[in-house]
Protein backbone atom coordinates (compact mmCIF):
# COMPACT_ATOMS: atom_id res chain seq x y z
CA UNK A 1 0.00 0.00 0.00
CA UNK A 2 1.16 3.35 -0.72
CA UNK A 3 2.67 5.62 2.33
CA UNK A 4 -0.06 8.28 1.28
CA UNK A 5 -3.09 5.65 1.61
CA UNK A 6 -1.94 3.99 4.74
CA UNK A 7 -1.57 7.63 6.53
CA UNK A 8 -4.88 8.54 4.88
CA UNK A 9 -3.18 11.78 3.35
CA UNK A 10 -5.53 13.36 0.83
CA UNK A 11 -3.27 15.24 -0.82
CA UNK A 12 -0.32 13.62 -3.05
CA UNK A 13 3.23 14.56 -1.48
CA UNK A 14 5.20 17.38 -2.48
CA UNK A 15 8.52 16.30 -3.14
CA UNK A 16 9.89 12.57 -3.78
CA UNK A 17 12.29 13.30 -0.95
CA UNK A 18 10.02 13.96 0.98
CA UNK A 19 7.78 10.82 0.64
CA UNK A 20 11.25 8.38 0.31
CA UNK A 21 12.02 10.15 3.97
CA UNK A 22 8.85 9.61 5.60
CA UNK A 23 8.48 5.70 3.81
CA UNK A 24 12.14 5.21 5.58
CA UNK A 25 10.66 6.59 9.15
CA UNK A 26 7.20 4.79 8.84
CA UNK A 27 8.95 1.50 7.55
CA UNK A 28 11.77 1.35 10.74
CA UNK A 29 8.98 2.19 12.97
CA UNK A 30 6.85 -0.85 11.35
CA UNK A 31 9.63 -3.07 11.89
CA UNK A 32 11.41 -2.08 14.78
CA UNK A 33 8.55 -2.89 16.36
CA UNK A 34 8.75 -6.60 16.66
CA UNK A 35 12.77 -6.02 17.19
CA UNK A 36 11.78 -4.20 20.48
CA UNK A 37 9.74 -7.03 21.68
CA UNK A 38 12.80 -9.38 21.33
CA UNK A 39 15.27 -6.75 23.17
CA UNK A 40 12.64 -6.26 25.89
CA UNK A 41 12.12 -10.03 26.69
CA UNK A 42 16.11 -10.62 27.22
CA UNK A 43 16.16 -7.45 29.41
CA UNK A 44 17.85 -4.34 27.19
CA UNK A 45 17.23 -1.92 24.62
CA UNK A 46 18.36 -1.96 21.14
CA UNK A 47 21.27 0.75 22.01
CA UNK A 48 22.68 -1.80 24.57
CA UNK A 49 22.65 -4.55 22.09
CA UNK A 50 24.41 -2.83 19.69
CA UNK A 51 27.22 -1.73 21.78
CA UNK A 52 27.23 -5.78 23.37
CA UNK A 53 27.47 -6.59 19.70
CA UNK A 54 30.30 -3.87 19.03
CA UNK A 55 32.17 -5.47 22.10
CA UNK A 56 31.47 -9.04 21.36
CA UNK A 57 33.16 -8.12 17.58
CA UNK A 58 36.57 -6.03 19.31
CA UNK A 59 37.41 -9.35 21.46
CA UNK A 60 40.15 -8.62 23.67
CA UNK A 61 40.36 -5.84 26.50
CA UNK A 62 37.23 -3.74 24.41
CA UNK A 63 37.42 -0.55 23.28
CA UNK A 64 37.11 2.96 24.21
CA UNK A 65 33.72 4.45 24.31
CA UNK A 66 34.64 6.72 21.76
CA UNK A 67 35.23 3.91 19.31
CA UNK A 68 31.57 2.77 20.22
CA UNK A 69 30.03 5.53 19.73
CA UNK A 70 31.53 5.31 16.23
CA UNK A 71 30.42 2.32 15.44
CA UNK A 72 26.88 2.53 16.89
CA UNK A 73 24.40 1.78 14.11
CA UNK A 74 22.31 4.17 15.64
CA UNK A 75 23.72 7.46 17.43
CA UNK A 76 23.19 7.78 20.81
CA UNK A 77 23.91 11.21 23.06
CA UNK A 78 25.69 9.33 25.93
CA UNK A 79 27.53 6.56 25.12
CA UNK A 80 28.89 6.60 28.82
CA UNK A 81 25.52 6.16 30.88
CA UNK A 82 24.34 3.43 28.68
CA UNK A 83 27.93 1.51 29.38
CA UNK A 84 26.72 2.58 33.05
CA UNK A 85 24.00 0.67 32.99
CA UNK A 86 25.22 -2.02 30.79
CA UNK A 87 28.03 -2.54 33.04
CA UNK A 88 25.57 -2.61 36.37
CA UNK A 89 23.93 -5.54 35.05
CA UNK A 90 27.29 -7.11 34.87
CA UNK A 91 27.27 -7.29 31.08
CA UNK A 92 30.30 -5.11 30.11
CA UNK A 93 33.04 -4.65 32.07
CA UNK A 94 35.66 -1.79 32.13
CA UNK A 95 39.49 -2.36 32.39
CA UNK A 96 42.54 -0.33 31.93
CA UNK A 97 45.33 -0.69 29.40
CA UNK A 98 48.41 -1.82 31.22
CA UNK A 99 50.58 0.37 29.03
CA UNK A 100 48.46 3.38 29.65
CA UNK A 101 46.72 3.45 32.77
CA UNK A 102 44.90 6.57 31.92
CA UNK A 103 42.70 4.78 28.85
CA UNK A 104 39.53 2.98 29.76
CA UNK A 105 38.46 0.39 27.62
CA UNK A 106 35.35 -1.42 27.84
CA UNK A 107 34.60 -5.24 27.37
CA UNK A 108 31.69 -7.64 27.12
CA UNK A 109 31.85 -10.32 29.68
CA UNK A 110 30.39 -13.98 30.03
CA UNK A 111 26.98 -12.74 31.00
CA UNK A 112 27.06 -9.78 28.03
CA UNK A 113 28.01 -12.93 25.36
CA UNK A 114 25.41 -15.13 26.72
CA UNK A 115 23.00 -12.54 26.40
CA UNK A 116 23.53 -11.95 22.81
CA UNK A 117 23.95 -15.80 22.36
CA UNK A 118 20.56 -16.09 23.25
CA UNK A 119 19.53 -13.22 20.99
CA UNK A 120 21.44 -14.21 17.94
CA UNK A 121 19.14 -17.04 16.56
CA UNK A 122 15.78 -15.16 17.18
CA UNK A 123 16.86 -11.68 15.70
CA UNK A 124 18.38 -13.99 12.43
CA UNK A 125 15.41 -15.36 12.30
CA UNK A 126 12.72 -12.30 12.59
CA UNK A 127 14.99 -10.12 10.03
CA UNK A 128 14.81 -13.17 7.54
CA UNK A 129 10.66 -13.43 8.47
CA UNK A 130 10.12 -9.60 7.91
CA UNK A 131 11.90 -9.28 4.72
CA UNK A 132 11.45 -12.99 3.10
CA UNK A 133 8.79 -11.40 0.65
CA UNK A 134 11.73 -9.59 -1.03
CA UNK A 135 13.71 -11.06 -3.52
CA UNK A 136 17.77 -11.20 -3.27
CA UNK A 137 18.15 -8.87 -5.90
CA UNK A 138 15.26 -6.51 -4.37
CA UNK A 139 17.07 -7.03 -0.89
CA UNK A 140 20.26 -5.95 -2.91
CA UNK A 141 18.54 -2.86 -4.70
CA UNK A 142 17.46 -1.86 -1.20
CA UNK A 143 20.69 -2.31 0.51
CA UNK A 144 22.34 -0.22 -2.43
CA UNK A 145 19.43 2.82 -2.27
CA UNK A 146 19.95 3.00 1.58
CA UNK A 147 23.65 3.25 1.29
CA UNK A 148 23.42 5.56 -1.55
CA UNK A 149 21.40 7.82 0.58
CA UNK A 150 23.60 8.03 3.78
CA UNK A 151 26.17 9.36 1.32
CA UNK A 152 24.93 12.65 0.72
CA UNK A 153 27.13 15.45 1.35
CA UNK A 154 24.42 16.78 2.90
CA UNK A 155 23.99 13.83 6.17
CA UNK A 156 25.58 14.61 8.92
CA UNK A 157 24.94 11.13 10.48
CA UNK A 158 28.55 10.73 11.14
CA UNK A 159 28.87 12.66 13.88
CA UNK A 160 30.86 10.50 17.13
CA UNK A 161 28.43 9.95 20.36
CA UNK A 162 29.15 12.14 23.05
CA UNK A 163 31.11 10.77 25.99
CA UNK A 164 31.18 11.88 29.58
CA UNK A 165 34.42 12.76 30.83
CA UNK A 166 34.25 10.36 33.80
CA UNK A 167 35.37 7.35 31.00
CA UNK A 168 38.52 8.94 29.17
CA UNK A 169 37.22 8.23 25.46
CA UNK A 170 40.53 8.03 23.82
CA UNK A 171 41.12 6.52 20.29
CA UNK A 172 42.54 3.40 19.95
Amino acid sequence: MALKDEIKKLNAFEHPEEEAYLNLLRTTTVLYAEFETLFKQAGISEPQYNVLRILRGVGGCGVACSEIGNRMIARVPDVTRLVDRLEGARLVERCRIPNDRRVVQVKITEAGRDVLGRLDGPLQELAVRLLRHMTRPELADLIRLLEKARTSPEVSGNVPAACGEDLRCNGE
